[in-house]
């Protein structure tokens, strides 16, 4: 069974993002090979709202909104891709991690809706943050080699 691993906003951003050619081909890679089965890839639905916005508004060279839509809908009827949410009390344990461990409340939702599905590794850029939240491994696809 491959490892399930969580892909951060930054990283599926990077894979379309014209504007970053050396970053675009290692995370177009990554993504390359959740949608092949090769990775087990997750991500949150807060993640891709953020993407959407991301895309859309952030980017150097922003998506139209049918691209964005169109990219967006690429993940989510994925059967590759698992989606995980959160729910009240994952909000509650989020604001206390970002309290204890100086997170920004919004890296720590992610850390602990991926904590409540089971999911231990982010493949981020962001490693600052999420080295913070406990029981999460960050992988840094620009750092690490191959994953």
């Amino acid at each position: 069974m491959k490892d399930r691993m969580c892909f951060d906003t930054n990283v599926l951003v990077y894979a379309y993002d014209s504007a970053e050619p050396a970053k675009r081909e290692i995370c177009g890679n990554l993504v390359a090979k959740v949608f092949g089965g090769e990775l087990a890839g997750v991500v949150t639905n807060q993640i891709l709202a953020e993407f959407l916005y991301a895309t859309t508004m952030k980017a150097r060279i922003p998506f139209s909104s049918s691209e964005a839509s169109e990219a967006l809908d690429g993940y989510v009827k994925s059967m590759q891709w698992e989606k995980i949410d959160y729910a009240a009390e994952t909000v509650a344990a989020a604001a206390k991690t970002s309290a204890t461990h100086k997170v920004p409340f919004w890296d720590a939702l992610i850390g602990e809706t991926m904590r409540q599905s089971g999911v231990t590794t982010i493949i981020t850029e962001n490693e600052r943050d999420f080295k913070r939240i406990p029981g999460i491994k960050v992988i840094n696809p620009f750092k690490s080699g191959k994953i």
